[in-house]
């Protein structure tokens, strides 16, 4: 099965990957229609930066942010999903017309958000957390048997018995490890060899890893500095390849177009070895 792709439609100023490029709404939708021609399956809107240090904006930011690009680009007939841990903006995103609701807290930030989620028809995206941006970093230790896998397996499987408690039916729910969320580098690269034991949860796997800093870590030059964000696309298109042999679900990226590219080029692979 060809995975899904996801294209990150940031509505922040502080964006790691894009420094805010689609800020404002005629941007942001502008920027989700360039994705969909590339080749995008959903849009992910977000208003909220996650990357490590980020500092949450108010619910009225928030809201100001993604509703508009939302409700303008469903009303063009993509299906958009909201980046969000708040239930009151998954509320509003709902109402102005996405489908899916991306909470990268797994419903801890607001337990609220999946009593949103279970009144509604849409599918939830529960990613593995551990603490907010500012803090998560102080969370990366796996010290127990089975390491970064067993623990993350295990912490979304917590995840998924409230998920059930609070009657969101195991077909509309997706599960994401998490990359770089309170993860080294070495803790990302773990989880991507481990994503067998992951799919051990019975339900269907969204990875993003698209520009983190493990892969600029990788690609480190002789001095040890990391590869700057603006030059990793490759290393992520090569990433989409990974992830699409695992049989992941859902992969979310910023450049869809190369790993549009690159799927199609496995596609056609596969179709002479069936």
């Amino acid at each position: 099965m060809t995975p899904r792709l996801m294209g990150v439609v940031n509505v922040t100023p502080d964006s790691f990957s894009d420094g805010g490029r689609y800020a404002d709404t005629d941007a942001a939708v502008v920027h989700g229609r360039r994705l969909l021609a590339d080749g995008a399956d959903i849009l992910d809107v977000g208003g909220e930066s996650t990357r490590p240090g980020a500092t949450r904006p108010l619910l009225e930011e928030e809201l100001s942010r993604v509703v508009p690009v939302i409700t303008r680009l469903a009303a063009e007939g993509a299906v958009v999903s909201v980046d969000t841990m708040r239930a009151a903006v998954a509320r509003a995103a709902l109402d102005a017309g996405a489908a899916l609701v991306n909470d990268v807290s797994g419903g801890l930030a607001d337990p609220d958000i999946l009593d949103v989620v279970a009144d509604s028809d849409a599918t939830y995206v529960a990613m593995h957390w551990r603490g907010h941006a500012d803090r998560m970093q102080q969370a990366a230790s796996y010290d127990q048997p089975g390491g970064v896998v067993a623990a993350v397996c295990r912490e979304l499987g917590d995840r998924l018995e409230a998920i059930r408690a609070a009657g969101i039916p195991d077909d509309r729910v997706v599960l994401d490890p998490g990359l770089g969320f309170a993860k080294t580098a070495e803790h990302n690269w773990a989880l991507v060899a481990g994503l067998d034991r992951l799919a051990e949860l019975g339900r269907p796997l969204l990875v993003g890893g698209s520009r983190k800093s493990f892969l600029g870590s990788l690609l480190a030059d002789a001095a040890g500095t990391p590869r700057p964000v603006t030059d990793r696309e490759a290393a992520s298109t090569a990433l989409t390849l990974v992830l699409a042999q695992r049989g992941v679900w859902g992969i979310r990226v910023h450049d869809v177009r190369s790993s549009r590219d690159a799927l199609r080029v496995l596609d056609r692979v596969q179709q002479e070895e069936r």
